[in-house]
């Protein structure tokens, strides 16, 4: 069993705590190295305390926080080499520890899963991380589920996955402009509620108890359309047992728990 706390989800920050026994590990960090401890703090956590740092890809509402809480805890940090050279050319100093997704590794009582996701970034991943029984898989910034990422998400126990926007509130929204809604909606971009209420309802089977909905948009979302979705889509497939929580909006610390 293991406890995942959401620290952040959403376009202004991410990042997520993970605990198995006393392994904690942050997947990215997104918030102000401040923010981070604070929050961190809250569950109990302390910076100095991870056993390292997963991070999904270089973008800003990912790894923010990371070169100034670098600058004070010594903390291993787990990257591929395009996600790692891009942050090393931007000052960020670390003890790197490099990953190829596809192949599984060792992170304290945690084995973790790296996999190619498609986003506009320089080599994103999602995470599966296993202790003992449990699984949890990190999905998030994806502009479509490709069949290997629904490969590696199925069967697991728990499950955060975006649901960024509601296609026909984007597409009415004025703040954003018509180039900003086409890489939003690329294959490149980011999921709808529909697409991850799809993706979900493929890769949930019996073991699937828990589901977190993350990285809404403020102006483009709502915690109830995006729940509704999801939820309305797991019902038609018989997943009446799995709960489906919201994990934004982006204040608070922590946002959600749960235990898998």
């Amino acid at each position: 069993m293991f406890e995942v706390n959401v620290l952040a989800s959403g376009s202004s920050g991410n990042a997520l705590l993970i605990r198995s026994g006393d392994c904690s590990v942050l997947v990215d960090a997104g918030l102000s190295a401040r923010q981070l401890s604070l929050r961190m703090e809250a569950c109990g956590v302390s910076a100095a305390s991870l056993s390292g740092i997963l991070l999904t890809h270089e973008h800003g509402d990912h790894t923010r926080g990371l070169k100034v809480l670098l600058s004070t805890h010594r903390v291993p940090i787990f990257a591929n080499p395009l996600t790692a050279d891009h942050l090393k050319r931007s000052g960020v100093g670390a003890e790197w520890n490099l990953f190829s997704s596809g192949s599984a590794f060792g992170l304290g009582a945690f084995e973790v899963l790296p996999f190619s996701v498609p986003h506009d970034a320089a080599d994103p991943v999602g995470f599966v991380l296993r202790s003992g029984d449990a699984s949890f898989a990190v999905l998030t910034d994806l502009g479509y589920a490709t069949r290997q990422v629904v490969e590696s998400v199925r069967g697991v126990t728990a499950l955060l996955i975006e649901t960024n926007h509601d296609e026909g509130l984007l597409q009415q929204d004025t703040k954003r402009p018509w180039s900003v809604k086409q890489r939003i909606l690329s294959r490149h971009g980011h999921l709808s509620n529909t697409a991850a209420a799809a993706v979900v309802a493929d890769v949930a089977t019996v073991d699937l108890t828990h589901v977190l909905l993350g990285h809404l948009s403020r102006d483009c979302n709502s915690p109830d359309l995006a729940v509704g979705a999801v939820d309305s889509c797991l019902q038609a497939k018989g997943h009446r047992h799995v709960q489906v929580r919201c994990a934004s909006p982006e204040d608070g610390a922590p946002v959600v728990t749960v235990c898998v």
